[in-house]
């Protein structure tokens, strides 16, 4: 396409900044604009809140409230909004546009090659772990994962540092209608031993997994943050049973992952 091309494109489209372009649709960017109140810091608000954080009266914020609500993006206690995990898959595409995959999978290659184990990267999505990058070992036994390919969080140690990387009201919407189906007989089926499990990985930066979601897979994961310290991804590490007890996985594979996570954080941009 010539410049003089692109030029009449945009034209046509008209500016984003110009409130006036035909194609413009204030209704939603307000819409944007009540999502981005809510933050790390003020997790949930009322309704007279999230209309001053959003410089707009009562009666709209009501309405892009409700809608939240309606379609799952968000809860209402009956005084305090809050955002629902849903919201995070409309993250998942804005990650594939930040070339998460990209800055990963270099780190990925490395960590693969001194751990000689499958390394993954993984996001969640609802009540899933996503993998959106993979590293293999040259080992003939790997673990059989594929991109794309999800897995219910609950069980996964990626998934428990990803849940304790919500805050208590989105973990607990999270957690409110989960079914925990035994996948193997180590699978942690009570919600009450799983907010546990989550809290730790929360606390202690990294989580560990031994056969819940496959019998002789044992696994270990820790976040990765943006510059900013919210957590957007995990990173996961599988090891066979039989080469790596839960104490050798702490000793040995541990610091190597944290120094990744490290590694991918500052590779982001700012």
């Amino acid at each position: 396409m010539t410049t003089t091309a692109k030029t009449k494109k945009l034209a046509d489209i008209g500016s984003p900044e110009d409130d006036n372009a035909r194609d413009y649709v204030t209704s939603f960017a307000r819409g944007l604009d009540v999502i981005r109140t809510f933050t790390r810091s003020k997790p949930s608000m009322t309704m007279s809140e999230v209309a001053e954080q959003a410089d707009m009266n009562r009666a709209a914020a009501r309405r892009f409230l409700l809608t939240l609500v309606r379609e799952g993006y968000a809860q209402f206690d009956g005084k305090y909004f809050s955002l629902n995990p849903k919201i995070l898959e409309l993250g998942f595409s804005a990650l594939a546009s930040m070339n998460l995959p990209e800055v990963v999978q270099p780190v990925l290659n490395d960590l693969a090659e001194k751990l000689q184990e499958s390394c993954f990267c993984v996001v969640l999505s609802g009540d899933s772990c996503v993998y959106i990058a993979a590293a293999k070992s040259r080992r003939v036994i790997n673990a059989s994962i594929e991109l794309g390919g999800r897995a219910p969080a609950y069980c996964m140690s990626s998934g428990r540092v990803l849940l304790g990387a919500l805050n208590d009201r989105a973990l607990d919407a999270a957690l409110e209608n989960v079914k925990l189906v035994p996948v193997t007989e180590k699978t942690v089926t009570s919600k009450l031993e799983l907010r546990s499990a989550i809290r730790d990985a929360r606390t202690r930066g990294y989580s560990v997994v031994d056969q819940e979601y496959e019998i002789g897979l044992r696994s270990i994961s820790v976040p990765v943050a943006d510059r900013s310290g919210a957590v957007i991804a995990a990173l996961n590490v599988c090891c066979p049973s039989p080469r790596y007890t839960i104490e050798e996985m702490m000793q040995k594979v541990l610091p190597v992952l944290l120094d990744s996570a490290s590694r991918i954080t500052q590779a982001l941009p700012h």
